[in-house]
């Protein structure tokens, strides 16, 4: 299992911002990762004090990161991903901060190329699913 410190030496989020903890499992299309920052009282995302359940969508984006430097390999350096558009999101619950224990945090690559990818994600927590949708990455946007 890859823990946070993997994690946090192959995606561009660091310290608090870095909201995953472990890669539980992974394949060339789907990864499930797991996070327990959304009940830390110092989350960066918190607003007055609570964690909103849109706030799922930066985790399902730190997972499509993490997918992607798997993929990548160790020899090949990171590539930069932007978080194009998200579609067809689902929020099941208002919050995230008030539930207990660990979340789990899926994303499945449905399509893509070279420098668009189009993935599905969801968040859940004890089986039940909090949110879900897609969204679009584009990577090396700047090189386009």
């Amino acid at each position: 299992m890859l823990d946070r410190r993997w994690i946090a030496a192959h995606i561009p989020h660091q310290g608090a911002m870095c909201l995953l903890d472990a890669v539980l499992e992974w394949s060339d299309a789907v990864i499930v990762c797991r996070a327990v920052s959304h009940a830390d009282p110092a989350n960066p995302l918190r607003a007055e004090g609570r964690l909103g359940a849109a706030a799922g969508i930066e985790y399902a984006a730190q997972v499509m990161a993490v997918h992607g430097a798997l993929i990548a390999g160790d020899d090949a350096p990171p590539r930069q991903g932007y978080l194009a558009s998200v579609r067809s999101v689902a929020l099941h619950v208002a919050r995230l901060d008030d539930l207990p224990g660990a979340l789990a945090v899926r994303a499945e690559r449905l399509s893509g190329d070279g420098n668009h990818i189009l993935y599905q994600f969801s968040l859940a927590h004890a089986g039940r699913c909090l949110l879900e949708g897609r969204a679009a990455v584009v990577l090396d946007a700047t090189a386009l």
